[in-house]
């Protein structure tokens, strides 16, 4: 005979698996309900259940029950914007807490979690937060970022309607130095990688450029030089990767070749989107225009 905590079960399951078979990869669950779940079922005469350990998580902070794999990248069912939106204001709300690298979070001023349109079919990724970016919470705000704001706006977007990112969400920390950045390790991309993989499995853009050599490495791997890379269309998570130039990089080489190969890559990222594209923008950074 089924009982009632049977039937609930199945009307679980199948609300799961409908939000699965929707494209939902995340569903928000409140530390309080995990706890509920975790704690001992009452027995039963026929199969008792065995206690289950109490929750070691801070009953105040909310987490993730991700469901089982689905599809993710561009050819994935996108998620509808209300599901999107509560994905990501989780997802957020966890980034701002993590404590995965001690040395990153006593050093941070603020977790740098990301910014612009999340339902944008262009996202930006960068290596991580420098001091502007550390002081401010927000992703590009020093010069190079001045110079990313330039160049997004004349592709014909600004930073309200493209979504930047970091590989990592914390200032990479520079002990007994006053002033500069680093560059951070492999073992740090790693562990904050999955921050930024839910963030594009939740924004699911049609292209994304990787600006520089680390943010190439952060997402596929050590492959080959920038400079080699640069211009060439890659793969990641079934989307197109447009890996160019770091803007930081552009302030120290104010070369018209190097301008101008960077903006051939924003224009073959503009053509992948469809977007039209004007005479004045094909000309910009040629000799004589």
């Amino acid at each position: 005979m089924r009982t009632d905590f049977d039937q609930l079960l199945d009307a679980t399951i199948a609300h799961v698996e409908g939000l699965k078979s929707r494209g939902v990869q995340f569903v928000p669950v409140a530390a309080e309900t995990l706890q509920a779940l975790r704690r001992p079922v009452p027995a039963q005469p026929r199969t008792p259940a065995p206690p289950i350990p109490p929750a070691t998580a801070p009953a105040a902070q909310a987490t993730f029950a991700p469901l089982a794999p689905a599809p993710f990248g561009a050819t994935a069912t996108p998620l509808d914007p209300e599901a999107r939106e509560t994905a990501m204001a989780e997802l957020r709300a966890r980034a701002l807490v993590c404590q995965k690298c001690d040395h990153l979070a006593a050093a941070r001023k603020n977790v740098v979690f990301g910014v612009g349109d999340i339902h944008s079919p262009l996202m930006f990724v960068g290596e991580a937060p420098g001091a502007d970016e550390d002081a401010q919470g927000e992703p590009f705000v020093g010069r190079a970022g001045q110079l990313l704001t330039r160049i997004i706006q004349t592709m014909g977007y600004s930073r309200e309607t493209v979504y930047i990112a970091n590989i990592l969400k914390c200032r990479p920390d520079t002990p007994g130095q006053t002033a500069g950045n680093r560059k951070p390790t492999g073992d740090e991309m790693k562990t904050c990688l999955p921050y930024l993989l839910a963030q594009i499995d939740i924004i699911r853009p049609q292209v994304i450029v990787a600006l520089g050599a680390t943010a190439v490495e952060g997402l596929m791997g050590r492959i080959q030089g920038i400079t080699r890379l640069r211009g060439q269309w890659l793969t990641f998570r079934d989307i197109p990767l447009m890996p160019t130039y770091h803007p930081a990089y552009l302030l120290r080489n104010q070369s018209l070749a190097i301008k101008r190969e960077v903006w051939e890559d924003m224009l073959k990222v503009l053509e992948r989107l469809g977007r039209p594209i004007t005479e004045k923008q094909r000309a910009y950074f040629l000799k004589g225009s």
